[in-house]
């Protein structure tokens, strides 16, 4: 079910939908402001990763 859910057809009709409830001029926007949520996100990983160190084996 899950791999049929991304198909070329349903893509089109997701983005149909959005356009319909959104409009054309504010869809740049929502786009924009969602790949910088997900930059900051992936960032604020990196941070953390790096600030704690090597991880250290368990058990030990």
């Amino acid at each position: 079910m899950i791999e049929d859910l991304l198909q070329p057809r349903h893509l089109l009709v997701i983005l149909a939908v959005a356009l319909f409830c959104f409009g054309p001029k504010k869809l740049p926007e929502l786009g924009k402001g969602l790949a910088e949520g997900i930059r900051s996100f992936k960032d604020s990983l990196k941070k953390g990763s790096e600030s704690e160190g090597p991880a250290k084996p368990l058990g030990q």
